[in-house]
């Protein structure tokens, strides 16, 4: 696969177009590459353009072919509703969920998670994940970039309306993920902090209709449950099922 680059003011297919700066930078600095090189571009509404790099410098330029109706998108649309996880831990979270399908990234603040963000530093570390999200993108092919939401507390998140089903993965919980249905819509699912969901957060999502799931008997660390919650969902459900990729 050709390098990938995500431009987020819009592509000029069958053109010459100027690059973003830093694009450019990351093209010609970063991976090494020259001019007359081959590129893949995508502005994020869908579908991606061949071009080849046409100069550096001041104003760098590629030279884009017919925009390709390419999509790379997971049959379902899975937001992830990750409590708040200290370290890098979210970083990885947002990037390994991305190359996985999800459609949307739902920070929430819970009672027992060990990060606490606020004012500005929530501002820049939600700008922060969506940047890791763009190149989750780039990386794994896809077309569309998902939006990391802005730090919700659980309670507000549980408050908005959401027009599909929602699971709460909750260790000890009775539901197995073979023996629910299939969402027919949106599908969100849930994953606590380090500390695990309290009984409060776990009575006010069932409340809000979010039902128990657990992945076998082991408790498994938040950075962990999202990702194995993700990669069973389309096993059972998705675009790992078969029916698409033989």
């Amino acid at each position: 696969m050709n390098p990938r680059f995500f431009c987020p003011d819009g592509l000029l297919p069958d053109s010459d177009m100027p690059l973003p700066l830093s694009v450019a930078h990351h093209a010609e600095r970063v991976l090494r590459l020259a001019v007359g090189d081959p590129v893949v571009l995508f502005d994020g509404l869908g579908g991606e353009c061949e071009a080849r790099l046409l100069a550096f410098g001041k104003q760098p330029f590629a030279r884009l072919g017919p925009r390709l109706s390419i999509e790379r998108e997971s049959t379902l649309q899975i937001t992830l509703v990750q409590a708040l996880a200290s370290g890098d831990k979210m970083d990885w979270i947002v990037q390994k969920a991305v190359e996985l399908g999800v459609a949307a990234v739902q920070p929430v603040a819970a009672e027992r998670s060990v990060l606490k963000l606020s004012g500005d530093r929530a501002v820049k570390r939600v700008a922060h994940w969506q940047q890791i999200a763009v190149a989750a993108c780039e990386q794994s092919g896809r077309n569309r970039v998902p939006a990391v939401g802005e730090i919700l507390p659980l309670a507000k998140y549980l408050a908005c309306p959401f027009d599909g089903a929602r699971l709460i993965l909750a260790p000890g919980a009775e539901g197995a993920l073979a023996r629910k249905t299939p969402p027919s819509g949106p599908l969100a699912i849930l994953i606590g902090p380090e500390g695990g969901w309290s009984p409060a957060e776990l009575a006010l999502a069932t409340r809000a209709g979010c039902a128990p799931l657990a992945l076998g008997p082991r408790v498994l660390r938040t950075e962990t449950a999202g990702l194995a919650a993700l990669a069973a969902i389309q096993t059972v459900w998705g675009d790992f099922s078969g029916d698409v990729y033989v």
